[in-house]
């Protein structure tokens, strides 16, 4: 893609962006009550409106097969009733979440008598650019308006006809509420051309958040004017300590793995102590084998399990796919140097009955979400109680790990006084 931008484009991001930036005002007015009534009202649309839903979702496919797509990305488009059920049901969770917009969470009366709060405020206008992905297009517009933002969803070309399906949906039923329909917006297209006026509409958009492939996400925050929200990918890892339950380490190296491995919180890596090396990874191997997963491993896991020999560059992949790295490491402390060296700063997991082991883990790694015992497919907003995830922020600044409406918020200071003036 050209970096030049089209002048045509740009003005007419510029009008869309004037209309996002008027409804995320009239959005940010309303009350908690009226984004709680639009929230159920858009679940119930996304019900009512399933077989249109999937009738469009059937274009997407039907044009993803003749592109050849198959696997994790033809999974991540696909959609089910259970699956729009999942939408609704996101957006009933968000629906039930605290509202955050005019929340206190400090207040002080200082020497002078100055009263001084810290409140919740949307961000503004959020953009939102990601792949093959049409949950997100429910997701996304349920956090934004739980939280009084106005958003920009620029879903790919992958999606299009679901994409456009939901949304339409989306908007009638914050309409039919008395809220602005435009606080729901997309671009004119999914063609790529289109990213460059989006991500320099620093005037209208406050801040830019990229779900999608390494690529995608490189692009966005080389090309962006505006603050960029992300994760470049999920290098998760699940370590088995040497006093790790066998029933619960296979559990958990499945499923982490095994269970939907297309998406940024499966597991890439495995990491086995040594102590337990002999003891468990055959049978964890055997489970893997049985479920379709490849094996890549280092000198020792080939020698106890006959895997595929690792390269250097597989510590670092994130598959998205049926295959797993696996490594023994001789303790705690080298799987630890292991995630800081190849991670991702995303998801880490221990499997252990060791309660110091355990605490150093959890202490000591510093990812956006660290898990004791459980699945790394636990790091996901819906499954935290969060109702759904704008995103999952990587960054440090501002947000870190999976992203819920008061991550869509920030904080301004309220000062009230009685006639003080600084000296």
């Amino acid at each position: 893609m050209s970096g030049e931008l089209d002048t045509t484009m740009t003005a007419t991001m510029a009008a869309l962006g004037a209309r996002g930036r008027a409804a995320a005002r009239r959005l940010s007015k309303s009350t908690p009550a009226q984004r709680t009534a639009a929230l159920l009202r858009m679940a119930d649309a996304l019900e009512a409106d399933t077989p249109a839903i999937l009738a469009a979702n059937a274009l997407d496919l039907a044009a993803a097969d003749e592109r050849g797509i198959t696997g994790a990305l033809r999974d991540r488009l696909a959609l089910t009733p259970a699956r729009v059920a999942a939408m609704a049901a996101g957006l009933r969770e968000v629906a039930a979440w605290p509202d955050p917009v005019g929340r206190v969470v400090e207040r002080r009366n200082l020497a002078n008598g100055l009263k001084v709060s810290r409140v919740r405020i949307p961000l503004g206008v959020i953009g939102i650019v990601y792949e093959a992905r049409p949950n997100v297009t429910a997701d996304a517009a349920g956090l934004c308006v739980r939280s009084g933002n106005a958003v920009f969803l620029r879903g790919g070309s992958e999606a299009e006809h679901a994409n456009a399906a939901i949304l339409g949906v989306l908007r009638g039923a914050l309409e039919a509420e008395g809220l602005p329909p435009d606080a729901l917006m997309t671009l004119p297209s999914t063609d790529r051309a289109w990213l460059l006026p989006m991500l320099h509409a620093e005037e209208f958009i406050d801040v830019i958040i990229p779900r999608g492939g390494e690529g995608l996400i490189r692009f966005v925050t080389a090309n962006s004017r505006i603050p960029v929200i992300k994760h470049y990918k999920g290098v998760c890892h699940v370590f088995v300590d040497a006093a790790a339950d066998a029933e619960k380490a296979q559990a958990i190296v499945l499923n982490a793995k095994a269970q939907r491995p297309g998406v940024c919180n499966a597991a890439e890596t495995l990491l086995v102590h040594a102590d337990a090396a002999e003891r468990l990874l055959p049978m964890l191997a055997e489970a893997l084998r049985a479920a379709g997963v490849e094996l890549r491993g280092c000198p020792e896991t080939v020698r106890l399990v006959g895997a595929t020999p690792a390269t250097e560059e597989d510590w670092f992949a994130e598959y998205l796919d049926l295959i797993l790295a696996v490594r023994v490491v001789p303790d705690l402390d080298a799987a630890i140097a292991h995630i800081e060296r190849y991670g991702s700063d995303h998801t880490e997991a221990i499997v252990s009955e060791d309660p110091a082991a355990i605490r150093r883990f959890l202490d000591e790694v510093q990812s956006a979400v660290v898990v004791a015992n459980a699945s790394t497919r636990f790091a996901d907003g819906g499954q935290l109680g969060l109702g759904a995830e704008i995103g999952i922020s990587t960054t440090r600044l501002h947000a870190y790990g999976p992203m819920g409406a008061d991550d869509l918020t920030t904080l301004k200071y309220v000062i009230e006084g009685e006639g003080q003036v600084r000296t």
